[in-house]
């Protein structure tokens, strides 16, 4: 009786007051990456996802309307999370009957050497950005459900020769990890009725110097009308304040 008491009486403290309640985002426009008041903009999980710069709305409109798409800038713009986004939302829509999730395996500038375990255990820390993004938008217990019964597929880019991905939401991240002749490989894995978007960042490959193709593939594609090529920059950054800052003197 004390404890529901207590309980009670911090309800009736003012947790229902109109000044503790925040607007997901802020009022004004323009918001900017570079402002230190970021006390107007909570991080919490919206159903539906918005546009945070207009070049991040041009993304999401080109993934709605066109069948491939390139979405190229630095780290932190949303480019994975979007493209996740609009893949679930395609997929609960009945758009798409599954969702395909391909990322190189290469490490980032030191060797993991050998890793113990079975395919799908030695290839999960490479993967681990794309659950992370897909739990959030799912939940875990959906998420397992899904990867269960084949309606989520998280692949190497290795394993995606020789297929053809028809009704599906097709995600390649970290494409800049990719040489030429692998995205020519994997964009040419579209099937029927599905939607495929290349995202990455060409000044942060991991390859050798001049191996890496998105940046080709990305300016060749630019030619085709058919398909868009979106190039996000440091104002469409969404993170900490300062990854806009340091990618302007790193």
């Amino acid at each position: 009786m004390a404890k529901r008491s207590m309980r009670s009486k911090s309800r009736d403290n003012g947790f229902h007051a109109a000044e503790n309640v925040h607007p997901l985002f802020p009022a004004r426009s323009g918001w900017s990456p570079h402002e230190h008041d970021q006390g107007e903009r909570t991080r919490k999980y919206v159903k539906n996802i918005r546009a945070m710069s207009p070049t991040q709305q041009t993304l999401i409109d080109a993934i709605e309307e066109r069948s491939v798409v390139v979405a190229a800038g630095p780290a932190g713009t949303g480019k994975t999370y979007l493209a996740i986004a609009k893949a679930v939302e395609a997929l609960e829509a009945g758009k798409v009957g599954r969702i395909v999730l391909s990322r190189p395996a290469v490490e980032a500038g030191e060797s993991l050497g050998f890793l113990p375990g079975d395919l799908q255990e030695k290839l999960a820390p490479y993967l681990r950005p794309l659950y992370d993004a897909l739990t959030e938008r799912l939940g875990t217990k959906r998420l397992k459900a899904m990867l269960a019964d084949g309606t989520i597929e998280i692949a190497p880019v290795a394993y995606m020769r020789g297929r053809t991905l028809s009704e599906c939401f097709i995600v390649i991240d970290e494409a800049q990890n990719c040489t030429y002749t692998q995205l020519k490989m994997l964009l040419t894995r579209l099937g029927w009725r599905s939607t495929m978007v290349l995202t990455g960042d060409p000044d942060q490959s991991d390859l050798l110097p001049g191996i890496s193709g998105l940046g080709d593939i990305a300016d060749r594609l630019s030619r085709l009308p058919e398909i868009a090529v979106v190039r996000l920059g440091e104002g469409d950054i969404v993170r900490h304040p300062l990854v806009a800052g340091m990618l302007t003197v790193l």
